[in-house]
């Protein structure tokens, strides 16, 4: 079997074992819930639908990390720290749709928004909108529960003190730095210094985004499966500039990106009123005049199609977009230095760089 095949046959098999997981978990913790109320079933439906499919790219990234550690295949560790990490995920896509304000969530209602039209199509009483956050909320707040569950029953190599205990709550509380950094900035940005506005930005994806995408996941994986500290320091250095690429990848797709293949519509993240790197690039780039209207129309929820389309144009125009591009293409070399440093065996180097060019090009 060649290593492209060894690959495939490998990373399918990790990828259903822990969707198996996540499957019999939540089942189990189900009949928990509802043995409390029925009325709990929509929220156990809710979290169910959202780990279901996906790239489940923190999980690829924490199974190739244990097998460039000397970790086996198929073990139940790092499967079981698939699920964890996929949970969190799921944790944290509940709570950055209702922060954005977005509506939809791979091409459907995102949860905030299937609970409103829950409360519309019972009738109930009072606000169906403050009733969709709350209960989307309290869903997400589950959520992180069930992935500290599901990480704690690794056991030992999980217990407190661990390394590998040590890389999941750091990563869990850099998340929520960084998704409150991006709040602030903005309701702050624009009145704050807008020379700072790139680094800013830039601070933000690093700690609410790249690193618990691949970083934290990819360093996981290598600490359960026994990683010395300069093969962890050597993941670090492919992995943290990866998931910048991969942040800035996805701010260029939520702005040009096709609504058809990203299941978002189309100038979502602008009616959202996201700072990103690329908004910051065309602030700085842009005309006075330009910037202004950017400022003005930025965090719209009514934005319209010719305001979306004016600033994608100032944005491609002033060079931004290019600037944008500039920067995933370093951040990319960058990664793909690093993995070539790392002392590891053909099939977990492959898989990874295989990871890194899927993150960097990917179209949705």
């Amino acid at each position: 079997m060649t290593v492209a095949e060894q690959l495939r046959v490998e990373q399918a098999a990790f990828v259903a074992a822990v969707a198996g997981k996540l499957t019999d978990f939540l089942t189990t913790r189900h009949s928990v819930m509802t043995a409390i109320s029925p009325d709990i079933d929509p929220i156990m439906g809710s979290i169910s639908n959202l780990v279901t499919g996906g790239k489940r790219l923190r999980a690829l990234m924490c199974y190739w990390g244990w097998r460039g550690a000397g970790g086996p295949a198929d073990a139940e560790d790092v499967i079981t720290a698939g699920a964890a990490l996929e949970l969190f995920q799921a944790a944290a896509l509940i709570h950055d749709d209702i922060i954005d304000r977005s509506d939809t969530r791979r091409g459907g209602p995102s949860v905030h928004r299937r609970f409103s039209q829950l409360h519309e199509s019972q009738g109930w009483a009072l606000d169906s909108e403050r009733f969709g956050h709350a209960a989307a909320i309290l869903a997400g707040d589950l959520c992180l529960s069930f992935s500290e569950e599901a990480f704690t029953d690794i056991g030992k190599q999980a217990a407190s003190g661990s390394r590998a205990r040590l890389i999941f709550n750091l990563m869990r509380a850099e998340v929520m730095a960084g998704q409150y950094l991006d709040i602030l900035e903005e309701v702050a940005g624009p009145v704050r210094d807008r020379a700072g506005a790139v680094s800013r930005a830039q601070s933000i994806i690093r700690f609410k985004s790249a690193k618990y995408s691949t970083e934290h996941p990819l360093a996981l994986g290598g600490a359960l499966g026994g990683a010395s500290d300069d093969l962890l320091r050597g993941y670090s250095a492919f992995a943290l500039p990866l998931g910048e690429a991969f942040q800035l990848r996805d701010d260029v797709l939520g702005v040009f990106g096709d609504p058809v293949t990203t299941g978002k519509p189309a100038g979502d993240d602008l009616r959202e009123g996201k700072r990103t790197v690329l908004v910051a690039f065309a602030l700085d780039l842009s005309t006075p005049e330009e910037s202004a209207f950017i400022d003005a129309k930025l965090g719209s929820p009514d934005l319209g199609e010719e305001d979306v389309a004016e600033i994608r144009r100032i944005i491609a125009d002033c060079g931004a977009l290019h600037a944008t591009e500039v920067l995933i293409e370093e951040f990319g070399a960058a990664a793909y230095g690093a993995l070539e440093l790392l002392p590891l065996d053909d099939l977990p180097k492959t898989a990874l760089r295989k990871l890194a060019e899927a993150t960097v090009s990917r179209a949705a």
